[in-house]
Protein backbone atom coordinates (compact mmCIF):
# COMPACT_ATOMS: atom_id res chain seq x y z
CA UNK A 1 0.00 0.00 0.00
CA UNK A 2 1.23 3.60 -0.20
CA UNK A 3 2.93 5.31 2.38
CA UNK A 4 0.47 8.27 3.74
CA UNK A 5 1.93 11.88 2.87
CA UNK A 6 -0.84 14.37 4.14
CA UNK A 7 0.38 16.99 1.70
CA UNK A 8 0.28 15.42 -1.31
CA UNK A 9 -2.21 12.60 -0.48
CA UNK A 10 -1.33 8.77 -1.05
CA UNK A 11 1.95 8.49 -2.52
CA UNK A 12 1.28 8.37 -6.58
CA UNK A 13 -1.85 10.25 -6.71
CA UNK A 14 -1.66 13.64 -7.79
CA UNK A 15 -3.98 15.95 -7.29
CA UNK A 16 -6.04 17.73 -10.07
CA UNK A 17 -9.42 16.87 -12.62
CA UNK A 18 -7.94 14.02 -14.71
CA UNK A 19 -11.03 13.61 -15.94
CA UNK A 20 -14.37 15.97 -16.43
CA UNK A 21 -16.37 13.60 -17.89
CA UNK A 22 -19.33 11.58 -16.43
CA UNK A 23 -18.08 7.99 -15.42
CA UNK A 24 -19.87 4.53 -16.98
CA UNK A 25 -20.00 2.67 -14.11
CA UNK A 26 -19.06 -1.22 -14.33
CA UNK A 27 -20.99 -3.45 -11.44
CA UNK A 28 -19.10 -6.92 -11.41
CA UNK A 29 -20.90 -9.16 -9.18
CA UNK A 30 -24.09 -10.92 -8.50
CA UNK A 31 -24.11 -10.61 -4.83
CA UNK A 32 -26.25 -8.41 -1.96
CA UNK A 33 -23.94 -5.60 -2.47
CA UNK A 34 -23.40 -5.75 -5.76
CA UNK A 35 -27.28 -5.46 -6.80
CA UNK A 36 -27.79 -3.15 -3.77
CA UNK A 37 -25.36 -0.94 -5.79
CA UNK A 38 -26.89 -1.79 -9.79
CA UNK A 39 -30.44 -0.08 -7.74
CA UNK A 40 -28.74 2.73 -5.70
CA UNK A 41 -25.62 4.03 -6.81
CA UNK A 42 -25.68 7.52 -8.64
CA UNK A 43 -24.11 10.74 -8.09
CA UNK A 44 -22.49 13.88 -10.27
CA UNK A 45 -19.52 12.17 -11.52
CA UNK A 46 -21.81 8.76 -12.65
CA UNK A 47 -23.20 8.56 -16.03
CA UNK A 48 -25.11 5.31 -15.83
CA UNK A 49 -24.36 2.45 -13.57
CA UNK A 50 -24.47 -1.51 -15.70
CA UNK A 51 -24.17 -4.92 -15.05
CA UNK A 52 -20.39 -6.32 -15.89
CA UNK A 53 -22.05 -8.64 -18.81
CA UNK A 54 -23.07 -4.97 -20.43
CA UNK A 55 -19.87 -4.08 -20.82
CA UNK A 56 -19.96 -3.96 -24.79
CA UNK A 57 -21.68 -1.66 -24.94
CA UNK A 58 -19.98 1.33 -23.84
CA UNK A 59 -18.72 1.95 -27.58
CA UNK A 60 -15.51 3.75 -25.89
CA UNK A 61 -17.51 6.30 -22.82
CA UNK A 62 -14.94 6.50 -19.86
CA UNK A 63 -15.90 3.93 -17.01
CA UNK A 64 -14.76 2.97 -13.74
CA UNK A 65 -14.80 -0.93 -12.94
CA UNK A 66 -16.01 -1.23 -9.20
CA UNK A 67 -15.30 -5.56 -7.88
CA UNK A 68 -17.90 -6.56 -5.86
CA UNK A 69 -17.79 -10.54 -6.73
CA UNK A 70 -16.28 -13.80 -6.00
CA UNK A 71 -13.35 -13.33 -8.20
CA UNK A 72 -14.15 -15.22 -11.00
CA UNK A 73 -14.53 -13.07 -13.42
CA UNK A 74 -11.00 -10.98 -11.90
CA UNK A 75 -8.99 -12.65 -15.09
CA UNK A 76 -11.51 -10.73 -17.59
CA UNK A 77 -11.52 -7.53 -15.41
CA UNK A 78 -8.15 -7.42 -15.83
CA UNK A 79 -7.66 -7.17 -19.02
CA UNK A 80 -10.51 -4.90 -19.80
CA UNK A 81 -8.65 -2.22 -16.96
CA UNK A 82 -5.19 -2.48 -18.84
CA UNK A 83 -7.00 -2.13 -21.96
CA UNK A 84 -9.17 0.91 -21.11
CA UNK A 85 -7.16 2.34 -18.45
CA UNK A 86 -10.27 2.22 -16.21
CA UNK A 87 -9.55 2.77 -12.42
CA UNK A 88 -10.78 -0.70 -10.68
CA UNK A 89 -12.14 -0.28 -7.50
CA UNK A 90 -11.82 -3.64 -5.50
CA UNK A 91 -14.71 -4.31 -2.83
CA UNK A 92 -14.72 -8.30 -2.70
CA UNK A 93 -12.46 -8.04 0.60
CA UNK A 94 -9.33 -10.10 -0.87
CA UNK A 95 -10.66 -12.66 -2.30
CA UNK A 96 -9.82 -11.57 -6.02
CA UNK A 97 -6.49 -12.00 -5.45
CA UNK A 98 -5.45 -9.43 -7.54
CA UNK A 99 -1.51 -9.57 -8.24
CA UNK A 100 1.14 -7.65 -6.63
CA UNK A 101 1.92 -5.02 -9.96
CA UNK A 102 -0.99 -3.89 -12.57
CA UNK A 103 -0.96 -1.55 -15.45
CA UNK A 104 -3.72 0.47 -13.93
CA UNK A 105 -4.64 2.06 -10.87
CA UNK A 106 -6.64 -0.55 -8.11
CA UNK A 107 -8.14 1.04 -5.05
CA UNK A 108 -8.63 -1.19 -2.32
CA UNK A 109 -12.18 -0.88 -0.84
CA UNK A 110 -12.42 -3.06 2.65
CA UNK A 111 -15.37 -1.01 3.05
CA UNK A 112 -17.48 1.93 1.69
CA UNK A 113 -19.68 3.29 4.65
CA UNK A 114 -17.79 6.67 5.01
CA UNK A 115 -18.82 6.37 8.94
CA UNK A 116 -17.16 2.89 9.21
CA UNK A 117 -13.68 4.38 6.82
CA UNK A 118 -13.53 7.00 9.40
CA UNK A 119 -13.23 4.61 12.19
CA UNK A 120 -10.89 2.74 9.97
CA UNK A 121 -8.60 5.76 9.53
CA UNK A 122 -8.86 6.56 13.52
CA UNK A 123 -7.72 2.99 14.17
CA UNK A 124 -4.86 2.36 11.71
CA UNK A 125 -3.10 6.17 13.05
CA UNK A 126 -3.38 5.30 15.94
CA UNK A 127 -2.55 1.94 16.32
CA UNK A 128 0.80 2.65 17.73
CA UNK A 129 -0.03 3.60 21.04
CA UNK A 130 -1.66 0.18 21.65
CA UNK A 131 1.31 -2.01 20.57
CA UNK A 132 1.87 -4.89 23.24
CA UNK A 133 -1.68 -4.32 24.51
CA UNK A 134 -3.98 -7.60 24.65
CA UNK A 135 -6.53 -7.16 21.57
CA UNK A 136 -9.50 -9.20 20.57
CA UNK A 137 -11.58 -8.54 16.99
CA UNK A 138 -14.77 -9.90 16.62
CA UNK A 139 -17.66 -9.54 13.60
CA UNK A 140 -21.00 -10.88 13.06
CA UNK A 141 -22.63 -10.50 9.58
CA UNK A 142 -25.76 -11.96 8.17
CA UNK A 143 -25.99 -16.05 8.07
CA UNK A 144 -25.27 -15.85 4.56
CA UNK A 145 -21.98 -14.36 4.35
CA UNK A 146 -19.56 -16.43 3.25
CA UNK A 147 -16.86 -14.55 2.00
CA UNK A 148 -13.89 -13.27 4.45
CA UNK A 149 -14.89 -9.68 6.77
CA UNK A 150 -12.24 -7.02 4.87
CA UNK A 151 -13.50 -4.42 7.32
CA UNK A 152 -12.42 -7.04 10.13
CA UNK A 153 -9.16 -7.93 8.33
CA UNK A 154 -7.90 -4.55 7.98
CA UNK A 155 -8.73 -4.08 11.65
CA UNK A 156 -6.71 -6.94 12.44
CA UNK A 157 -3.55 -5.88 10.38
CA UNK A 158 -3.97 -2.65 11.42
CA UNK A 159 -3.48 -3.50 15.14
CA UNK A 160 -1.11 -6.81 14.93
CA UNK A 161 -4.01 -9.02 15.23
CA UNK A 162 -3.53 -12.12 13.27
CA UNK A 163 -6.51 -12.48 10.76
CA UNK A 164 -6.79 -16.18 12.24
CA UNK A 165 -7.78 -15.03 15.63
CA UNK A 166 -10.95 -12.79 14.09
CA UNK A 167 -14.38 -14.13 15.98
CA UNK A 168 -16.85 -14.13 13.66
CA UNK A 169 -20.93 -14.81 14.31
CA UNK A 170 -23.01 -15.71 11.86
CA UNK A 171 -25.88 -17.80 14.84
CA UNK A 172 -29.00 -15.16 14.09
CA UNK A 173 -29.70 -16.00 17.70
CA UNK A 174 -26.25 -15.20 19.25
CA UNK A 175 -26.97 -11.97 17.46
CA UNK A 176 -30.35 -10.61 18.64
CA UNK A 177 -29.84 -11.58 22.16
CA UNK A 178 -25.72 -11.16 23.32
CA UNK A 179 -25.07 -8.85 20.13
CA UNK A 180 -28.09 -6.38 20.39
CA UNK A 181 -28.93 -6.31 16.89
CA UNK A 182 -32.31 -5.98 16.17
CA UNK A 183 -34.90 -8.72 14.18
CA UNK A 184 -35.08 -6.73 10.75
CA UNK A 185 -31.79 -6.51 10.34
CA UNK A 186 -30.44 -9.77 11.20
CA UNK A 187 -30.52 -10.89 7.39
CA UNK A 188 -28.42 -7.44 6.74
CA UNK A 189 -26.25 -6.03 9.07
CA UNK A 190 -22.22 -5.68 9.66
CA UNK A 191 -21.03 -5.71 13.41
CA UNK A 192 -17.19 -5.23 14.35
CA UNK A 193 -16.18 -4.83 17.50
CA UNK A 194 -12.52 -4.52 19.33
CA UNK A 195 -11.44 -4.79 22.89
CA UNK A 196 -7.85 -3.53 24.20
CA UNK A 197 -7.23 -4.52 27.34
CA UNK A 198 -4.53 -3.79 29.89
CA UNK A 199 -4.20 -5.15 33.64
CA UNK A 200 -6.12 -2.05 35.07
CA UNK A 201 -8.24 -0.41 31.50
CA UNK A 202 -10.47 -2.47 29.40
CA UNK A 203 -11.59 -0.08 25.94
CA UNK A 204 -14.07 -1.16 23.71
CA UNK A 205 -14.64 0.01 20.34
CA UNK A 206 -17.77 -0.82 17.91
CA UNK A 207 -19.05 -0.49 14.83
CA UNK A 208 -22.93 -1.12 13.29
CA UNK A 209 -24.56 -0.91 10.00
CA UNK A 210 -28.02 -1.77 9.63
CA UNK A 211 -29.59 -2.03 6.44
CA UNK A 212 -28.17 -1.30 3.20
CA UNK A 213 -28.67 2.29 2.69
CA UNK A 214 -25.37 3.28 3.48
CA UNK A 215 -23.54 1.66 0.88
CA UNK A 216 -24.42 3.22 -2.54
CA UNK A 217 -24.04 7.03 -1.09
CA UNK A 218 -20.96 6.57 0.11
CA UNK A 219 -19.45 4.63 -2.86
CA UNK A 220 -21.09 7.47 -4.82
CA UNK A 221 -18.50 9.76 -2.91
CA UNK A 222 -15.50 7.87 -3.27
CA UNK A 223 -15.98 7.68 -7.11
CA UNK A 224 -16.22 11.19 -6.75
CA UNK A 225 -12.71 11.79 -5.44
CA UNK A 226 -10.78 8.90 -7.02
CA UNK A 227 -11.88 10.55 -10.41
CA UNK A 228 -10.44 14.24 -9.48
CA UNK A 229 -6.99 12.50 -9.41
CA UNK A 230 -4.36 11.36 -12.01
CA UNK A 231 -3.80 7.74 -10.40
CA UNK A 232 -0.49 5.94 -11.18
CA UNK A 233 -0.68 2.30 -11.99
CA UNK A 234 -0.37 0.57 -9.09
CA UNK A 235 -2.27 -0.21 -5.50
CA UNK A 236 -4.13 2.22 -3.21
CA UNK A 237 -6.24 2.45 0.08
CA UNK A 238 -9.13 4.26 0.50
CA UNK A 239 -8.38 4.85 3.78
CA UNK A 240 -5.56 6.91 2.92
CA UNK A 241 -8.08 9.08 0.69
CA UNK A 242 -10.39 9.16 3.30
CA UNK A 243 -7.93 10.91 5.68
CA UNK A 244 -6.79 13.31 2.79
CA UNK A 245 -10.00 14.18 1.00
CA UNK A 246 -13.07 12.86 2.28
Amino acid sequence: MPILDHSKGPAGAEKGKWNLEKLVVLVVGHGKLAEELLEGLNGLRISRVVRWEERECLQGDPSIVIHAGSGREIDDVMEFCSGTGSILLDLSTGDSKLPDTTTFPVVVCPNVNLQVLYFMAMVKHSSRHFKGRDIKISESHQASKSTKPGTAIYLAKSLGVPESEIKSERDPKVQKEVLGIPSPFLDRHAFHQIVIRSPDVEIRLETRVLGKSAYAPGLSKIIDVVAQRRLDPGHYDIVDFVIDDI
